[in-house]
């Protein structure tokens, strides 16, 4: 491989979120890589700062550009220059949707176990969350269609949350899928925010499937939410677009977005973007899928031969991973419990709604060797749970 992600980068006292733990402790939580940047960022970033002005900053065509050129060869969606809005990030805009296109007490509805993010914006924003749990069964996930068209056809539900895909399960929602959910949604008179964030963190040879892809009825009623903070590490910069082929409902959401103060340009977000959406962030990113597809197979093979007691849920996309722990857990302390016993922090399913009692989420973008450490605390944490 061309990059190096088996080194290990010391990110104690650095200010990072993830990694403002106790001495000893392994976080494996929250979605942010322990891989350093694509070096073509890094070279955008060094570039802009050794030029040593930071003043206020317009977005160049190559923002634009780049974006268009992504998806129409990765995803082979054609998007056209006056779709994209620029905002701070993909939860911000969501914030900013939720207040522009409901009204307070109105539903937002969202397929749980979802992204625990959304509950917190839906709530603060004073309206009420509505949840579509999704079905599990014989390790996968389906939607509730009953269900779904039940709760999409209250008038009080203008908005729904789509996750695709979908976080936590990993899973990559189906064009079929997605056709069906557009046309209830277009029925019943509910917009569509699809948050596409994992959208490239695909397993090898596997694509997802663009909302806006699937139908005009898909493309007219639906926002799109993308950004490159996920797939290439770099959260902290604060960069995220909005993709709306429908005029009135673009300048709906433009209008919102200058109101709420999300679409000004920072002086690093557009060319960090840019340079993602490059041809050297593809082959960065393409021996990134590899590495993490490799770190994927490795969980399952061990617990399958050192921990049949807990399930990895296939999934297809994002370095998260939901282990099923659901054999042998029946309260909320599991995820606590494993920190108390050996440092190992992960994120316990309740946080994303649904029936998420008996799940475990696990970041494994990381070098193998901190998976190895991983691996060997968990095992020792889940059968010391068991036999307390």
């Amino acid at each position: 491989m061309k990059y190096n992600f088996d080194q290990v980068t010391e990110r104690s006292n650095s200010d990072s979120l993830k990694w403002n733990v106790e001495p000893g402790e392994l976080p494996m939580w929250v979605a942010d890589m322990d891989f350093p940047t694509a070096p073509c960022i890094l070279e955008a970033l060094k570039a802009k700062v050794e030029h040593g002005i930071f003043g206020y900053t317009l977005l160049a065509d190559e923002w634009y550009s780049s974006i268009q050129n992504w998806w129409q060869t990765r995803h082979n969606l054609t998007i056209s220059k006056e779709w994209i809005l620029f905002c701070h990030g993909v939860v911000p805009a969501i914030s900013s949707l939720i207040r522009r296109l409901t009204h307070p007490g109105e539903n937002v509805l969202i397929q749980t176990p979802v992204y625990n993010c959304f509950f917190r914006t839906i709530n603060d924003n004073g309206r009420n969350v509505l949840e579509n749990c999704l079905r599990y069964a014989d390790g996968e996930y389906f939607i509730d269609w009953n269900d779904l068209e039940e709760k999409l056809s209250d008038p009080q539900t203008t908005l729904m949350l789509l996750c695709n895909p979908h976080n936590p399960i990993g899973k990559i929602w189906d064009k079929q899928t997605l056709v069906r959910i557009s046309k209830l949604c277009s029925d019943y008179h509910v917009v569509v925010v699809a948050d596409e964030i994992h959208c490239d963190l695909t397993d090898p040879g596997v694509d997802y499937v663009p909302f806006a892809s699937v139908s005009e009825a898909a493309q007219k009623n639906s926002i799109t939410c993308i950004s490159p903070t996920k797939t290439f590490n770099i959260a902290g910069i604060q960069t995220s677009a909005l993709v709306i082929p429908d005029e009135f409902l673009r300048n709906r959401v433009r209008q919102g977005l200058r109101c709420d103060e999300l679409s000004e340009n920072n002086v690093f977000a557009g060319i960090s973007s840019a340079a993602a959406f490059s041809q050297e962030g593809a082959e960065w990113l393409d021996e990134l899928r590899d590495y993490i597809y490799g770190n994927k197979k490795r969980v399952g093979e061990f617990l399958q031969a050192e921990l049949p007691q807990v399930k990895l849920v296939p999934s297809q996309a994002t370095y998260l991973l939901w282990l099923d722990c659901c054999s042998f857990c029946h309260d909320f302390e599991l995820a606590d419990f494993i920190r108390r016993d050996s440092g190992l922090f992960l994120t316990d399913g309740t946080v994303y709604g649904g029936a998420g009692l008996g799940f475990l989420r696990l970041n494994i973008a990381c070098p193998r060797s901190v998976l190895e450490d991983g691996l060997k605390r968990l095992k020792k944490s889940v059968l010391n749970y068991i036999n307390a």
